[in-house]
């Protein structure tokens, strides 16, 4: 019973050793070429915005398609991007993303936390009832919160978008903190009781140090939201002055009434998708190192 147990195990069991290493290098390529295949389908559209981005107006239309222009045309950039005031746009996004971040994180940190490491009675049942909010799409509070803000006088504001991130949690990011919070031992925090530490200072000083995996993955994820956020500052912000890179990105569009010079297009596109594309690159092992610890434990 063991014997067929590892046979079925493993396909290279019943192989001599001398046609192991090859079979294997045969699963390792496979496995490579599969990889390859799936990150061209995903980065293809990526591709080729950066490369519509680099041609001349003619070029877009031509049959076949060019991937790599001849010549490539920079001035693009320069061009599509002092055509709208883009570091305007750019500011007003970092500003409100990195409010929505910080609300993102200390709200659902202390309601993770309350999940996690505190008993109380129908603790289970509540989080099962934040959970189920993921089911309820933006499209259906989307009018009651406008004429909410409208009464509170916080439209053409960024108040809508900042204000709710540390007054409402969000139910995925309460639920990877949960799982992670759970990671950790509770030795920690019953000495730390012990020695007459209050459950804030438990969380600030022990918890919040030993999870900054999560945190980092909650912040980022975040950030990429608010930077690609287009429905909500359409609806809140009616100023210019005001518009994220997103809406940016329209006003842009809008200023070609016959037809649109997609070179320009996508240009702006690419610099606008950039920064996050970046910024994914530099924290990508954290992120991936949180996001597998945060399904350790149930």
């Amino acid at each position: 019973m063991q014997q067929t147990e590892a046979i079925a195990s493993s396909p290279t069991q019943h192989l001599p050793l001398s046609q192991r290493a090859p079979f294997r290098a045969v699963q390792r390529a496979l496995f490579y070429l599969m990889m390859v295949a799936l990150a061209l389908i995903f980065a293809g559209p990526l591709l080729w915005m950066l490369s519509t981005s680099l041609k001349t107006d003619p070029q877009v239309y031509t049959v076949p398609p060019i991937w790599i222009p001849n010549p490539i045309r920079l001035v693009n950039y320069p061009e599509a991007l002092s055509s709208r005031p883009f570091e305007i746009y750019t500011y007003n996004t970092l500003r409100y993303a990195l409010g929505a971040v910080a609300g993102a994180l200390i709200s659902n940190t202390l309601v993770a936390y309350g999940f996690a490491r505190i008993r109380w009675p129908g603790r289970d049942i509540f989080f099962i009832i934040c959970l189920s909010t993921m089911m309820i799409p933006f499209q259906v509070r989307m009018i009651p919160l406008y004429l909410t803000f409208k009464n509170l006088g916080w439209l053409n504001t960024y108040l809508p978008l900042i204000v709710p991130t540390f007054l409402g949690v969000n139910a995925y990011y309460t639920f990877l903190l949960r799982q992670f919070f759970l990671t950790i031992p509770s030795e920690l925090s019953d000495a730390a009781r012990v020695d007459g530490c209050t459950e804030l200072g438990i969380l600030i000083r022990i918890i919040l140090p030993l999870a900054k995996p999560a945190l980092a993955v909650i912040g980022l994820i975040q950030f990429m939201f608010a930077w690609d956020n287009y429905i909500g500052p359409l609806i809140y912000l009616n100023s210019e002055a005001l518009y994220p890179i997103a809406l940016g990105l329209q006003q842009f569009r809008t200023m070609f009434q016959e037809e649109l010079m997609w070179p320009y297009m996508m240009a702006a596109s690419t610099a606008a998708t950039a920064p996050v594309i970046i910024l994914y690159f530099f924290v990508q092992r954290t992120f991936v190192e949180g996001i597998s610890i945060t399904g350790l434990k149930g």
